[in-house]
């Protein structure tokens, strides 16, 4: 029973991983497969929800600079649905606990007593590394891994810049999540505050999927704004910077900028 009086379900936050159906983990998609109502992101690709075909379906997800629900809608809907259900899911792109707001949505179900369970999911910035064959670490060279943001504070402001870079720049390998916008700046703050300009910097969009690219660039060129002009705007991309993602003497030279799928047809 919720602290309201009414019988509640269970609520599943699940990560879906980074975009490719299959990339799920059996346990996700077991649940997703028992669920009676699936609230999901708006980046979850169609071919996912296909694990959940008896489903009713929600979408309440957000996508970069378009409409999108709000999150204190989200957190009631979620709540809501879990007195009218008994198998709720809420599906969310990656994993559940990386920049997904999850805080909020366990709040609100601690809030209202409602039992949840988290179900991890491989998060971009995982799977991009596989795609470019680059590990975010490397013996001698790298030895720690920093996930950033370049999203607004919880109050809506700008956290300080300054700050930011400062930590990000201790890190050896640096992943930023929504960063494609900022690209440019962001690259010409690091070098401004220590980083190699021949740092390798790389730009994964839809990592995992039919629409994958890469493309390799040099801190110095990103900050030049060269990155600009290639990414795809309406796609999700990770921006991955460190002196790990560098070329191997022993790599074959490939072509990077087409998705894996088609090399291998």
């Amino acid at each position: 029973m919720s602290k309201t009086g009414k019988a509640t379900g269970k609520v599943y936050l699940i990560g879906a991983g980074p975009g490719a159906a299959d990339l799920i983990t059996v346990r996700g998609a077991r649940l997703l497969g028992e669920a009676q109502v699936v609230l999901h992101d708006a980046l979850v690709a169609p071919e996912m929800l296909a694990w959940c075909p008896q489903a009713k379906l929600v979408e309440v997800g957000k996508r970069c600079g378009k409409r999108s629900t709000a999150q204190l809608f989200i957190n009631r809907q979620i709540v809501d649905m879990a007195t009218k259900f008994e198998r709720v899911v809420r599906l969310k792109g990656g994993d559940p606990m990386l920049f997904g707001r999850a805080d909020e949505e366990l709040q609100a179900l601690e809030a209202a007593g409602i039992a949840y369970e988290v179900v991890p999911g491989i998060t971009a910035a995982l799977a991009a590394a596989s795609a470019i064959a680059r590990p975010l670490t490397k013996r001698g060279v790298s030895r720690s891994v920093a996930f950033a943001t370049q999203a607004k504070a919880a109050d809506g402001s700008e956290v300080p810049a300054a700050a930011d870079i400062q930590a990000d720049v201790r890190a050896d390998t640096l992943v930023y999540y929504m960063g494609r916008d900022q690209a440019a700046a962001i690259a010409a703050q690091l070098i401004a505050h220590g980083k190699a300009p021949s740092t390798p910097a790389w730009v994964v969009e839809s990592v995992s999927t039919p629409r994958q690219r890469s493309h390799a660039f040099t801190l110095q060129q990103m900050a030049a704004g060269e990155a600009a002009g290639w990414i795809d705007p309406a796609q999700p991309s990770l921006l991955m910077i460190g002196a790990a993602l560098a070329a191997r003497a022993t790599e074959p030279v490939l072509d990077v900028t087409e998705p894996v799928a088609a090399k291998a047809a």
